[in-house]
This record gives structure tokens, sequence and C-alpha cells, in this order.
């Protein structure tokens, strides 16, 4: 079995398009075209619905893509143990990660360990809890950090590290440097991150188990992007919760201050999130193993 065919395969069936699957291949869409076409004449049956606005796998195709991962997989893994642990490391590794984990801490664990791996290719995708979760289990990304680990079959989730949630005001802002009581969050003008980050998801939670909802705080702004939060606060527009290692630099700067709130666990665990059944490749355990170890 060429496993050309079932790499283009399996692409189009992750990205559901064939000039997606051909940009994330680094190859042409007629190219991409020719090699699933090649291999539906082989296996003598249509793998790909193409009729719709996306496209979609056949049963067959679905069955298929099913055993294409694991040859693919296995193919992996051959690979990195004919390379030998001895050797030089290489390859690309491909990760995401919520806006928290994303701002500081895994873009300094990274640039480390490329600086220890020069062999080594890494790209990283900062978006929201879910769409990170979403492009693990797509196997579009091959790890995923985030700071929330809701329900999902086609990921598990580990644990990697602590994270202080807190809440940032003005730096002369009366709450700064204070314990709050949930009561006093009601007078205030609260700055929200969009559904799906992880830090929103884990304060609804928590405002819930205090008998709180977000509705019954002054909810002004919702802002798609964390650094948006973190101007608008700083401004003296609100104040927000955010993840404490986001805004260390403000904080040493001065230009942010924090608070925390009486009732609300400080802490969340970080997760990492891998797509389950894929074996992981040599650089993305070796990832992991180097970061767990500069994390402790």
């Amino acid at each position: 079995m060429d496993t050309r065919q079932l790499t283009a395969f399996c692409a189009v069936v992750d990205r559901k398009s064939f000039s997606l699957a051909a940009e994330q291949l680094g190859v042409t869409q007629p190219a991409v075209s020719l090699q699933i076409r090649s291999l539906e004449k082989r296996l003598g049956e249509r793998l790909l619905d193409r009729s719709g606005r996306r496209v979609e796998p056949t049963e067959a195709g679905t069955r298929l893509y099913r055993s294409a991962q694991r040859m693919l997989a296995m193919e992996q893994q051959l690979l990195d143990e004919v390379a030998g642990e001895g050797d030089e490391l290489r390859g690309r590794l491909e990760i995401g990660c919520s806006t928290g984990p994303g701002a500081t801490v895994l873009p300094l664990l990274l640039c480390e360990f490329q600086a220890e791996n020069p062999s080594v290719a890494i790209s990283l995708s900062v978006n929201d809890t879910l769409h990170v979760i979403d492009l693990v289990a797509e196997r579009r990304l091959e790890l995923g950090v985030v700071g929330a680990a809701p329900r999902h079959r086609a990921v598990t989730f580990e644990p990697f590290f602590q994270d202080e949630i807190v809440l940032a005001v003005p730096p002369n802002h009366r709450l700064a440097g204070k314990k709050v009581a949930l009561h006093e969050l009601r007078s205030e003008a609260v700055i929200l991150m969009q559904e799906g980050a992880g830090v929103r998801q884990m304060v609804e939670d928590e405002l819930k188990t205090a008998g709180l909802r977000l509705r019954d705080l002054d909810v002004k702004l919702e802002l798609g992007l964390q650094e948006s939060v973190k101007a608008a606060v700083a401004g003296g527009h609100g104040v927000t919760f955010i993840s404490r290692s986001s805004i260390e630099p403000e904080l040493a700067a001065g230009t942010l201050a924090a608070a925390t709130v009486e009732g609300l666990a400080p802490t969340r665990e970080i997760s990492l999130v891998r797509s389950t059944g894929r074996t992981p490749s040599r650089v993305a355990e070796a990832f992991v193993a180097f970061a767990r170890e500069r994390l402790s």
C-alpha cells in the first residue's frame, strides 16, 4: 500500500477539503486529487463524497480512514526507531495551545527545546480551548496544551502543570492586591474573554458552585483576544479573570495589578491533549519529557 496515497486521503478527510489538504501537505490540489483517484481505482471503491460543500468519507472511506491512521502511525514509529534514540532528533512538531499557556509558558519551553534540538522544526498555533481540542482530535495537530479539559471522546487529557487564575485590575484600582468577596464583584464592570476560552469556562463553573452566575455580574464587554482584554483592563475599562502567567510582564511593569476572589479556586490544571489512539512521534515524546523536567 502506497502510504503517500493514504497520507493524502487522511488529509482530505481531516480537512474536509482537497485544497486545504494540499496546503497542509505542501503540494498542489491536482496532486492530491491524483493520489485519491489512484487509491480509489486500486481498491475499487468510492472513498469520498464530493457532492456537498464539504468533502466527507463514504462508508468504505470511513473504514479505510481508521486503518490508514494506524498504518501511518506504525510507519512513523518505524522511522523513529530506525533513526535511533542516540541520533540527533529530527522532524517537525505541530502543537496548539490556548491563550493562557500560549502567552508566556509554552513559547519559552518551545524556544529552549528547539535551541537544544536545532534539527527540529516547530509550529505553534494559539486558539481558544475548544478549537485547539478539535484540531488535535482531527489530527491536524499532534499535541495541544489547554486550560480546561471538557469531555471529548476523540482525545485524552494529561495533567501538565498548574496555573493560577487571578482577577486582573487597573494598577490604581481599589481592589489591587486585595482578597475580594464575591458580592464585591457585582459593583465592578467585568470584561470577559470569548466563549470557548478555558479561563472563562472555569470561572463560570466556579461561580455556579458558589451560587453566582455570570449574568449576575455587570458584564460590559466580551473580547475575543486575550491581548484585547488585557489592554481594556489596563485602560481602566473594567476587571477580568485571567491566567497569572499571561500577565506576569504587565504585573512586573505595573500596568496591571492582581486580586484574588474568595470562594473561587485560585489554581487550575493545565492539560496536555493528545489524539486518542495516535502513536506519538519521537519528537513529541522528547518535547513532553523536556517540558515536564523544566516545569517540575
